[in-house]
Parts: structure tokens; C-alpha cells; sequence
């Protein structure tokens, strides 16, 4: 097997869930070369994968089919003479680039009229009872072979940083007389809706709570442009503190991957970030409300996962059906406090 293609999936969660299974098809394959098809906006997790020969950067829209783009893709990939590809978003169109790029092997689970434009296959499991993602990804590595005994262990994700980025992040700490060794980072957005993120109120209590027993510890506010409102009510609540500081947005994911890396501690909702922070082995506290840690926790023996398990828990609703928000409210910041403790 010479050469293999991934195609990435879209989210920066997922996109590290998906690293175990490149290093299994780098330990199946050792002599093969493995590229990675991604958007602009994941293709810094595959810059950190050691098993990742080249990445190949597309700037795809969500919900767009793109149809130019994805010929133009397919011409230039098929020159590459991949024999395999890996199919990993579940999407229709996915899985265009491939077929059209005349791929030979082209896995993935089913779904989305994707018969024929896909020949290797797995069902897709229920959403009622889901496995790890990191399982659901490593599973795929069986289909091009006979033998089920590489699939029967998951793996841990793990990023490796880049010295550029550290070099990026290292003068920006020192212009803003920041010190790395009393660095801890705060992840208070979730791409996905209000019930993965833990309330502004609490953030700032818990920076309040960390800055009363350690006057020389820095804190960094770390996410995308979105995230940006979020953090300035953090700030705004502790006061405008001068040891916090608002960093959503004016860094690069390489930057943030590198700054995540030298933290002393990260505390993040369930969300990118969060994968990221346990593929680095950070010590972490992960903080989760409508969804299940159960399928998609930080792996790491450094991170900690708080989830209230309520009865209406997980929900997976972008808004709290009942109005109340008990699963984020009710988890305090002194608890949180006492569980970074423990990571000391």
C-alpha cells in the first residue's frame, strides 16, 4: 500500500479523534505514504500528526457542495495514484473527491446516498448507543484487512507541536511579560451552542478564586473570533484583572496547540480545545453538559471530566429543553478549583 489519503473531518474535536487511526495505518503500512485532505481550519491537527506525510489544504464551506473546487481537487489528486482512501466526515459530498479522483479503495461508514462513491463500508452505529470516537474512526483500519487483531485496542491521540509555533507563542509570552511556567488556559467557547459552555460567571469566579492563591499565575483566554464576546465577559467580571488575558481570536490553532502545550493547566468545556489539551497530555479539567463523556472524553490520564450525570443528561440539545441549565450552573467553580488542585 503505497499511498493512502484521509479525508479529514470538518471539526477540530474530530479531527484529533482521528489521529490513533493514522498511526494504525502507519504501523499496518509502514512504507505507505499518508496525505490528508482537510479545510483550512483542522489542517494544523495534521500538522502535528507524526504519521502524516503531507497535508493538503482545501478551503471548503460548510454546507456547500463546491462542485469546481472538488473536480479541480479529484484532477490533482489522481496523479497522486493513492490506493486507498479514507473517507471520515459522513457527508454525500465527502466523498466525491475520491471517486472522482478514481481512488481504488474508498472506506468510510454508510450513509448520505454514498453507494458507490464508497466500496469498503461499515454501518454507522446508533446514536442511542455510540462508541468512543476514537473507536468509531480506528474501526475503518480492519476493512483492508483480513485480520481483526490491530483493531482490537484504541489508541490515545497525540499531537506533537511545532517549534515555529513555539517559537511564535514563546515571543508573544514575553511581550506580554507573561510567564510560561504560571501559564493556565481557559477554553470558555463550544462551537456548538450555549449547553457545552460552562457559564461566563463561573470562568471568572474560578480565574478570581486562582489569582486570590497564586497572585503570579496568568491567565489565558484561548479560542476562536467567536469566542471572542465570551471572554471579554470574563473579563469584565473579574474586574478587568490585568493577569487575564483575551487571546480569542489573535491566534493561529498552530499557536494555539503550542500555548496549550506549555500551559500548566487547561479547563476547557467539551469542545475542540479540550482534544487537543488531553492529545498534549496537559493536566486538564474538562467540563461537560449536554453531551456524554462517555463518547467523546478528553484521553488522558490528565484530565479530569466533571459531568453532573443529571436524568435528563445527555441531552445533545443546543438549547436546554427545560430552561434551566442545571447540567453547567450547578457545576460551582469551587469544585472545579478542587479538582485542578489534584492536577498539581
Amino acid at each position: 500500500m503505497q499511498g493512502i489519503l484521509i479525508i479529514a473531518p470538518n471539526w477540530i474535536g474530530d479531527a484529533v479523534m482521528t489521529q490513533p487511526l493514522l498511526t494504525r495505518l502507519k504501523a499496518q503500512y509502514p512504507e505507505s505514504k499518508i496525505d490528508v485532505l482537510a479545510s483550512t481550519w483542522v489542517a494544523p491537527i495534521y500538522r502535528a500528526c507524526h504519521a502524516v506525510n503531507e497535508v493538503i489544504e482545501a478551503k471548503f464551506e460548510h454546507q456547500q457542495l463546491q462542485w469546481r473546487l472538488r473536480k479541480q481537487l479529484a484532477k490533482d489528486l489522481q496523479s497522486k495514484n493513492y490506493q486507498a482512501c479514507f473517507i471520515l466526515p459522513n457527508s454525500f459530498k465527502s466523498a466525491l473527491i475520491p471517486w472522482l479522483a478514481n481512488i481504488p479503495f474508498r472506506i468510510g461508514y454508510r450513509g448520505e446516498l454514498r453507494y458507490g462513491l464508497i466500496n469498503l463500508s461499515l454501518d454507522n452505529p446508533s446514536k442511542i448507543n455510540r462508541p468512543p470516537m476514537v473507536e468509531h474512526y480506528l474501526a475503518l483500519s480492519q476493512l483492508l484487512q483480513d485480520d481483526e487483531e490491530s483493531s482490537s485496542s484504541a489508541l490515545r491521540p497525540t499531537l506533537n507541536v511545532s517549534s515555529l509555533a513555539k517559537r511564535s507563542v514563546e515571543q508573544k509570552l514575553a511581550g506580554a511579560n507573561i510567564n510560561p511556567k504560571s501559564l493556565f488556559i481557559f477554553c470558555p467557547g463550544a462551537e456548538y451552542g450555549p449547553t457545552k459552555r460552562w457559564p461566563t460567571k463561573h470562568f471568572a469566579q474560578l480565574a478570581k478564586n486562582i489569582l486570590e492563591g497564586d497572585a503570579n499565575a496568568q491567565i489565558i483566554l484561548l479560542g476562536g473570533k467567536g469566542d471572542q464576546e465570551i471572554a471579554q465577559n470574563i473579563q469584565a467580571e473579574t474586574g478587568l484583572h490585568a493577569n487575564i488575558h483575551n487571546w480569542c481570536g489573535s491566534t493561529s490553532l498552530d499557536e494555539a496547540i503550542a500555548l496549550i502545550g506549555i500551559a500548566k493547566a487547561v479547563v476547557s468545556n467539551d469542545s475542540g480545545l479540550m482534544h487537543i489539551a488531553a492529545a498534549l497530555k496537559t493536566p486538564q479539567v474538562a467540563i461537560f453538559g449536554s453531551s456524554d463523556p462517555a463518547h467523546t472524553p478528553p484521553l488522558s490520564d490528565k484530565a479530569k471530566v466533571l459531568w453532573l450525570n443529571l436524568p435528563c443528561s445527555p441531552c445533545h440539545q443546543k438549547i436546554c429543553p427545560l430552561g434551566h441549565l442545571r447540567c453547567l450552573n450547578d457545576i460551582l467553580p469551587q469544585q472545579v478549583l478542587a479538582t485542578l488542585n489534584t492536577l498539581q
